[in-house]
């Protein structure tokens, strides 16, 4: 019988999508095969304190990650992380007391799926410590998540490469302290109303504000500077369909069937999304066969563009009238909660939620692998 694989799912994180990666967590654990792996959850606190545990619910009540007890401002038994250069990483427990205790370790994991959202998770920085963990995880790399998580920074490279955006500026809260009458004057030069305003380093909409005049502007950009130093000002796509393709793949990506997003309130944004439930998703979307072919290769443009790999979600703008497709953005570690878009794109287009987790983990072990006979010094 072959052995069961040693999979770490992390979830939780600092950010405020914390909710959607314990949720995303708890949909993987339902769904998983329990004959192919075994299951180590580790949850990160909005404290960003890690702890071990055996289910989603048990580390996760009222939603989120649950400290364990403090004793004199220090969690007793707390988890820490050994990161060694064998290429294991494990855990072990440190009691808070001064008496000697040997560590309980589980077994080695053999890959992580790292389920977090937003900053500190999907921003290439916990793609780094797993990397110098020498640890197999599901999803992109270190530079492909920064500059996804950046939008600014990414629409520089999707320009670069010729994939069509929406016109755009970027703004920095230096500038925009000093000379915010600039700022908004050039952008009413350069955009037309209504424009979006986007913190930069955000996930889930958290921070974007629709503005269809100069004061709603100003107050857009308030509010997204309160989560980024960077913003990104943003022409609205008006008489557009919002779709959406999920990608799959290494060196050989492949793309999903397209959906389409019927926002329950004006934008897509996190209550939206997450909370009032009344967006529809609309699979497959009612697209001509050559707009579809035409969201799909922009899709691999896109996730190739920033040198993806394992998974991705990438949204558009297409207009009603022309059919011109027109990127959005892409998402490196999509939602896996059971209203997820990426699931459920892959589902229609015949690959089955437990399925997709083996082709992640696969993908995953399979990068992993092929790094191992690169050279690392002359």
């Amino acid at each position: 019988m072959k052995e069961k694989i040693n999979l770490g799912i992390l979830f939780g994180g600092q950010s405020c999508e914390h909710e959607v990666s314990v949720t995303s967590a708890k949909s993987i654990q339902k769904a998983i095969d329990r004959e192919k792996y075994h299951v180590h959850l580790i949850g990160i606190d909005k404290s960003g304190g890690w702890h071990l545990g055996n289910d989603v619910e048990a580390l996760t009540s009222s939603g989120s990650v649950t400290r364990l007890r403090q004793v004199q401002g220090r969690p007793d038994s707390a988890v820490s992380l050994e990161l060694h250069n064998s290429g294991n990483l494990v855990s072990r427990r440190t009691d808070s007391t001064t008496q000697p205790h040997a560590p309980a370790r589980p077994p080695m994991l053999d890959v992580v799926f790292p389920v977090l959202h937003g900053p500190f998770g999907e921003d290439g920085i916990m793609q780094g410590v797993l990397e110098t963990a020498g640890m197999p995880y599901v999803g992109c790399g270190v530079a492909a998540s920064a500059l996804a998580m950046d939008k600014a920074l990414a629409k520089m490279v999707f320009a670069a490469n010729g994939i069509p955006q929406a016109p755009y500026l970027i703004a920095g809260s230096a500038e925009w302290q000093r000379d915010q009458n600039r700022i908004v004057t050039l952008s009413e030069q350069k955009l037309e109303y209504p424009m979006f305003v986007k913190p930069a380093n955000m996930g889930s909409s958290v921070g974007i504000s629709k503005a269809g005049g100069r004061q709603e502007l100003i107050e857009a950009a308030s509010l997204a500077f309160q989560f980024d130093n960077k913003v990104v000002i943003e022409q609205s796509m008006e008489n557009c369909r919002e779709i959406e393709c999920s990608v799959l793949g290494n060196e050989n990506p492949q793309a999903s069937i397209p959906g389409e997003i019927i926002p329950g309130a004006e934008f897509y944004d996190y209550h939206t999304k997450y909370i009032d439930d009344k967006s529809q998703l609309v699979i497959p979307a009612t697209l001509d066969e050559e707009t579809i072919r035409r969201v799909q290769s922009l899709s691999v443009r896109t996730f190739k563009a920033i040198d993806g790999r394992g998974l991705a979600r990438v949204d558009f703008f297409v207009d009603r009238d022309s059919n011109a497709v027109i990127l959005n953005e892409i998402n490196t570690m999509p939602g896996f909660t059971p209203i997820s878009m990426y699931p459920k794109l892959w589902a229609a287009s015949g690959i089955a939620y437990e399925d997709l987790v083996d082709r992640l983990v696969e993908l995953a072990i399979a990068h992993f692998e092929s790094k191992q006979s690169l050279k690392r010094t002359f």
